[in-house]
């Protein structure tokens, strides 16, 4: 996707004396890279990139703002800069970059000989670091109105975020090379990466309560021993009541989002995983939901918020019955998406 005029093309169209097929205009390489700057603002607005492969490069003292979705993007030799990129459907590649403070969703994440990096993250897979040190990481936090359908175009599932989980490629004994934002600045991306005046108009915001992607403790400290899972099954109104219980925890009843995960089921899956036939026709309906909320009191408090949002749509949602079963459920689903995504 996005081949930016390539050699290979053009080349074979010569040997074979073919006509070259209707692909409509070609594009040019330099609107789809950002590169040799030193202390601007550089920005590629929704619609500008739809899609295609997209390259930051060589830039200094920068804040560059990529708000549309991408195949794949390359950030390369960057210093002190401030980044944000919207959705990929393929990889993002940090390679000889150093303290920048960047926000990324994407499918895959990588980087190579990076120094004193902070990511805020959204990942569908395991992010691996190489060759690297002083990384630190947060859960991805952010708003604009076309985010929400970027994420959709990208093939990215909001609910699938492994920001946490990293994996260094080339440990150095004694030394970490990686760890998390302190959690005090988790939430504080407005101050590290503040909004330009001149997008104020835009409506974007890192505001956590209005994140398109939950914010997620990840692999932090639980804060208390109960736990509650909450598995929502497909019906008309199930992504708008996923928002208003995971709002509704936070701010009413102080309930801590641990992690969420959205994956398809089988029927016996459902009835091996839950324990229950009740939901093995709910199971062919389409990818299910799951979230993990910790808490004080939290497998009662979950079950009076579901009650609360979702007094008539119960029957095609899971949740723990006990703190006992939610130790059970937690396992048994999470072991269940580590395997049918590995």
């Amino acid at each position: 996707m996005g081949c930016l005029g390539s050699k290979e093309e053009s080349n074979t169209n010569e040997e074979t004396n073919e006509k070259p097929t209707e692909k409509g205009p070609r594009l040019d390489p330099k609107d789809y890279t950002i590169g040799d700057l030193t202390g601007e603002l550089a920005a590629k607005m929704p619609g500008e990139i739809n899609g295609q492969q997209f390259i930051i490069q060589n830039n200094k003292d920068c804040r560059i703002f990529v708000l549309d979705h991408a195949e794949t993007i390359t950030i390369d030799d960057c210093i002190n800069c401030q980044i944000v990129i919207g959705p990929c459907a393929g990889s993002v590649y940090f390679r000889d970059c150093q303290d920048c403070k960047v926000l990324v969703a994407c499918q895959q994440f990588r980087t190579r000989d990076c120094k004193k990096m902070d990511f805020f993250l959204c990942c569908g897979t395991q992010p691996v670091i190489e060759s690297s040190k002083g990384m630190k990481f947060g859960c991805y936090q952010y708003y604009y109105p076309e985010l929400e359908g970027q994420f959709e175009a990208a093939k990215l599932s909001l609910y699938n975020n492994n920001w946490s989980n990293i994996h260094d490629f080339t440990p150095a004994a004694g030394e970490t090379t990686w760890g998390l934002i302190p959690e005090e600045d988790a939430t504080n991306i407005e101050t590290l990466i503040p909004t330009p005046e001149q997008y104020r108009d835009r409506n974007i915001s890192s505001d956590a309560s209005m994140s398109v992607v939950p914010l997620t403790l990840g692999s932090r400290r639980k804060p208390y021993d109960e736990s509650c899972l909450v598995v929502f099954f497909q019906y008309p109104e199930m992504k708008s009541h996923v928002r208003r219980l995971i709002s509704d925890q936070r701010r009413e009843r102080n309930q801590v989002l641990v992690q969420t995960k959205e994956v398809s089921m089988k029927p016996d899956d459902v009835a091996r995983i839950f324990q229950s036939e009740e939901y093995r026709a709910a199971a062919d309906s389409g990818p299910v939901i799951g979230l993990e909320f910790n808490g004080k009191d939290c497998v009662q408090n979950t079950e009076d918020a579901l009650n609360q949002i979702c007094d008539r749509s119960l029957a095609s949602i899971y949740f723990s019955s006990t703190p006992e079963k939610a130790l059970h459920d937690i396992d048994a689903f999470y072991n269940f998406v580590d395997l049918s995504m590995s």
